[in-house]
């Protein structure tokens, strides 16, 4: 300690007479001989308390029973794909089991248009009227919480039946569909015995309501609604139909103005809700000409992601109804359309449909279908039409049964969602014809329309999912030709479980597994970011089709990514610019990638590993009574979201802890099955560390009061997902109690990733530290130093790392070692290898980015090679955007609240007249005043952004910045044996005018012509691999009538009801 106030002192005397007097600016010697004893200090303290120079003894000790193995890619792969097809076959298999119980039971049910039956109501169960008797479709339902079930509160003996609003609860089709649907209740309760890890068990019925296991309780939101209806969520649309390109005509002549160009944007919207990534379609606004909606995309047609149907919304609302409407012309267009399309062979390549959306047809235009659509008739027609004048039904009807397709007519916003529903039984008829119970797999998503899901994301953010499901037919036979859907069962697989079969020790610090759907969009990855922070953690609006190429997206040629989906086997490498710390750091790495498909699914499935010691495994020997021994020990813990052993195939082990899962295990028990290579290997490192315990007691009880308070835990992590924890202050007192816990994911091992802490230390030279703060940290007093460091298994140079070790202190202990004195004429900074401040003397720059303190030198800094600036591509970013439009025009497009407004507004008005044609310009004039306001939106878009990285080879500089009016000299000086830098700067030169250099994100705007080319650009793409387009038997006369048009009196009742009891 006297060596480093004598070098800080002889540093302030030289400082002063050089920066004063010399015009050769601040002495390089000087500030490196105080780098060099400040180094040395912290390096000794860190080295001291974390024990490493005892680890890396202990590993030596055993260097001669260890077993290093090169890492097989492929084989690992493909194993780990075996694992995840074992795991979704299980799935599978309990949905078939459903499939199977459904069709029996309703082939032996009888229809009773009579039927009367009491079944348990999801929104009424446990409710009580007025005099605490149980409502009607209510009763006692016992509700526990369940751990399975993230402790919601559950029933696991019976399911519940969600019906949704805008449909009676007591209506005959769905008294019958509850009834035999009752039958599922045993074969629920059966999978889930079969298969403990089985979640949310559900049967949607083509009929509207849903029955779901285990049985919870619904609530409806403020407004009495509940939105769900199964029909509309992806995984009922993609088991109940084929794969589909779909040409959209809507009607803009004059006859359309008012209230019925609100319903044709709302009936069009939800036409583009059925859609999936499967699909294909363009939508076209016809009067006496034509217009594309999206003109860049006249000719073509464009895939029905979430990013193409909501920009397509978007150009919904700029539609206005004038002229005459020639349709004719339409119909021609879509055809060649669909025609042109098809030859490509870019979409579906299965069903065709056009829809059309009109308020009329003044003849049925056999011409134009005789010349592109009979005998075959392989492309269907869906006239929707829109009004209460009937006028022209019969023509529209005409085309519907003449083409295989359906005519309905929708005369309010509250026609709209159930009319459009009935084209997808239209196309599920081949399918349901042919007995083809084709499985599907969604891509991932999060459906927070559901109960489970709902209370979910209010807690942790929405869980992401994905869901297998299957058709549900009749097998009646006086019913063959009609080819009945009776609905859809699934279950839910979360993301989480996914991860769960990816033994993450396998694939070392860096390395990770990674999932795509046939489209190429990411199932997992740990680049995948569906949240972003916005007050409360919320869902990206395009988060369940992010490309695999806008993460991985160094491969400009999509090698990786056509590979995959293509579903081949093979290896693939390239450098990676990975970002760590919250997208504040940036590691270069040198990946190789391992991929084949998953049978029996739609995924298939990747492998990084980076090179060097991610290469390497290895195996270590031990007795199972030494290391079942030190394994428990009071300060080891086990990675949490690990699978050592799987506790959740019997009922009797979910509660158990991983550790005494590996007692039992070895113990006998016949039920449990464990990774005994972890278990092995986690045994192993429980007695090379034991000894750190002991170690770390010793130094707390001998530690010094005065020089060494300031260290206040030391940790140690392998890489088997075994850490130590040990404190030298009481529980209470640490500055930072949320290291090392589940408060700070990135700070511990998860199912995908190791620490920050280890993996930045990885990249350091062994034998040395890397420091850094926490960015979590919200004032100084509260911050704190982590040191960490790796411990190589060999002195090689591609030794696999053994495992990490560190120690946290206090920020203030950690800058009392830096400064002993300080100057008015001189600043200085302790800067990490990202440029990140440790050390300033104006504590509020602490863990500023220095470029933004010190823009000139960090300018500088980057010129001269001392830094390199890594240009950095974010394709999942949210912008800002100032909106010209208020929630107004959104509104109208939700079915709830716009049929809200609309039987508001007809109790007010009462002459239907008036409705059809002021309707319209009484939300226009909302609209305009919303307009005059305008507020801030949130939208996707891509960025661009720096990040900043050390050059390693450069220890030392010297440098001048020539500014207006004088010369800025500095010193640059590494700190040995850590990732630090000091810098010593003249501060008696201004160079203001140079301006910051930051890290902030850049938005990437894209010249028109660029964003047409993204539109129309389609990437390879692998189409499912069943198609039922159309069938010779089906009854093609089954084609709709105007007589369901009319709303019933009963369902009118309800509606006014509902408006007088939920206002808006």
């Amino acid at each position: 300690m006297k060596c480093v106030l004598y070098c800080v002192f002889l540093l302030w005397i030289t400082l002063h007479i050089c920066v004063c007097a010399s015009p050769q600016g601040i002495p390089l010697a000087v500030v490196k001989l105080w780098a060099s004893a400040f180094g040395g200090e912290i390096k000794s303290i860190a080295a001291k308390y974390s024990g490493s120079q005892l680890l890396q003894k202990k590993y030596k000790e055993f260097e001669q029973s260890v077993r290093v193995e090169e890492i097989d890619g492929i084989k690992l792969v493909k194993r780990l794909a075996k694992e995840m097809e074992q795991m979704f076959h299980k799935k599978a298999e309990a949905i078939k089991r459903l499939v199977e119980a459904a069709e029996e039971a309703h082939l032996n049910h009888e229809e009773d248009p009579d039927l009367q039956y009491e079944y348990f109501n999801a929104v009424l169960i446990n409710e009580r009227d007025e005099e605490g008797k149980s409502v009607e479709l209510g009763g006692e339902f016992i509700l526990q919480p369940n751990e399975h079930f993230n402790n919601l509160s559950v029933n696991l003996s019976l399911s519940v039946v969600q019906v949704p609003t805008n449909m009676y609860n007591r209506d005959s089709a769905i008294m019958n569909g509850v009834y035999w649907s009752e039958a599922l209740n045993t074969v629920f309760v059966d999978n889930f015995n079969r298969d403990p890890s089985l979640i949310w068990q559900y049967f949607g019925s083509a009929k509207g309501f849903f029955r779901q296991y285990p049985g919870i309780k619904w609530t409806p939101d403020e407004h009495g609604v509940l939105e769900f209806d199964c029909r509309n969520r992806k995984w009922y649309i993609q088991a109940a139909t084929s794969p589909k390109d779909v040409v959209i005509l809507v009607d803009v002549s004059g006859s359309m103005k008012g209230l019925r160009l609100t319903i044709a944007r709302q009936t069009v919207s939800s036409i583009l809700d059925t859609l999936g990534d499967d699909d294909f379609f363009n939508i076209i606004a016809y009067n006496e000409e034509l217009h594309y909606v999206e003109p860049c995309l006249n000719g073509t047609l464009v895939q029905a992601d979430i990013t193409n149907k909501n920009h397509f919304r978007q150009r919904l609302e700029k539609l206005f109804a004038k002229r005459i409407g020639m349709l004719d012309l339409a119909l021609t267009e879509a055809f060649e359309l669909l025609s042109n399309f098809n030859q490509t062979g870019r979409g579906s390549v299965c069903s065709q449909a056009i829809m059309l959306v009109t308020d009329g047809a003044v003849e049925t235009y056999d011409a134009v279908f005789a010349t592109y659509n009979w005998p075959d008739r392989k492309v269907r027609v869906f006239p929707y039409l829109i009004g209460r004048e009937s006028a022209f039904a019969d023509n529209l009807k005409w085309m519907a049964c003449a083409n295989k397709g359906y005519f309905t007519q929708i005369s309010t916003l509250a026609d709209v969602q159930e009319n459009v529903m009935e084209y997808l039984h239209v196309l599920s008829r081949p399918k349901v014809i042919d007995r083809e119970h084709d499985m599907v797999w969604t891509e991932a998503y999060a459906d927070n329309t559901r109960p489970q899901a709902q209370k979910l994301e209010d807690a942790q953010g929405p869980v992401l999912m994905t869901t297998v499901a299957m058709p549900v037919f009749s097998t009646k036979n006086e019913t063959r030709n009609k080819g009945i859907l009776l609905g859809v069962v699934g279950t839910d697989v979360p993301v989480s479980e996914i991860l769960k079969a990816i033994p993450k020790y396998k694939l070392g610090i860096h390395g990770y597994a990674f999932a795509i759907t046939n489209n190429g969009y990411i199932l997992t990855h740990p680049d995948l970011q569906p949240l972003y922070e916005e007050g409360k953690k919320r869902r990206r609006s395009s988060y369940s089709s992010v490309d695999l190429s806008e993460v991985e997206w160094e491969d400009t040629e999509d090698e990786l990514r056509n590979a995959m989906v293509n579903r081949q086997t093979g290896s693939f490498s390239m450098k990676v610019k990975k970002t760590v710390d919250k997208g504040k750091r940036v590691l270069v790495l040198h990946n190789d990638y391992y991929y084949t498909d998953i049978k029996g699914t739609p995924f298939s499935l990747g492998v990084a590993l980076s090179r060097g010691h991610g290469k390497y495994s290895f195996r270590g020997n031990i007795s199972v009574e030494e290391g079942l021994h030190d394994l428990e020990h009071p300060d080891v813990v086990l990675a949490d979201e690990w699978t050592y052993c799987n506790t959740e195939e019997h009922p009797e082990h979910p509660f158990l802890s991983q550790i005494d899962a590996i007692k039992l295990y070895f113990n006998g028990e016949p039920h449990l099955k464990c990774d005994m290579d972890l278990v092995q290997e986690v045994l192993f490192d429980a007695v090379v560390t034991a000894p750190l315990e002991a170690y770390w007691t010793s130094l707390a009880l001998n530690k010094s009061e005065n020089s060494d308070k300031g260290v206040e835990i030391a940790y140690l992590g392998t890489r088997t997902g075994l850490s130590r924890i040990n404190l030298f202050v009481m529980p209470d007192q640490l500055t930072n109690q949320d290291f090392l816990t589940a408060e700070d994911k990135e700070l511990v091992f998860s199912a995908d990733h190791f620490p920050l802490w280890y993996k930045r230390a990885a990249e350091q030279v062994p034998g040395t530290f890397i420091y850094s703060l926490s960015f979590n940290q919200a004032s100084e007093n509260k911050s704190v130093v982590y040191a960490s460091g790796t411990i190589p298994l060999l002195d090689e140079r591609e030794s696999p790392i053994a495992a990490a070790v560190g120690i946290q202190m206090k920020l203030e202990f950690f800058q009392r070692k830096f400064w002993t004195a300080s100057r008015q004429d001189i600043s200085c900074y302790l800067i990490d290898n990202n440029g990140f401040i440790i050390v300033a003397e104006d504590l509020s720059l602490t863990g500023v980015f220095f470029g933004k303190a010190e823009g000139a030198v960090m300018g500088k800094l980057v010129s001269m090679g001392s830094f390199k600036r890594v240009n950095l591509y974010d394709y999942q970013a949210i912008c800002r955007v100032y909106a010209h439009t208020s929630d107004t025009a959104h509104t109208l497009l939700h079915p709830y609240f716009a049929l809200f407004a609309a039987l508001r507004w007809i109790l007010t008005e009462l002459v239907i007249f008036l409705l059809e044609f002021n309707l319209y310009s009484w939300t226009s004039d909302l609209t305009v005043t919303a307009q005059r306001g305008g507020r801030t939106l949130l939208v996707p878009c891509d960025t661009e952004y720096p990040a900043f990285v050390s050059e390693r080879t450069i220890k030392e500089t010297v440098g001048n910045i020539d500014c207006e009016s004088c010369v800025k000299s500095f010193v640059i000086q590494q700190i040995p044996s850590s990732n630090l830098f000091m810098v010593v700067i003249d501060n008696t030169c201004d160079c203001s005018e140079l301006g910051p250099v930051t890290m902030d994100p850049v938005e990437i705007m894209y010249i028109e012509s660029l964003k047409c080319e993204r539109l129309k650009f389609q990437k390879d793409r692998r189409r499912p691999d069943t198609c039922h387009p159309f069938h010779h038997e089906e009854n093609s006369m089954e084609c709709g009538g105007s007589e369901s048009v009319t709303p019933s009196l009963t369902a009118s009742v309800l509606l006014l009801l509902i408006v007088h009891l939920f206002p808006r």
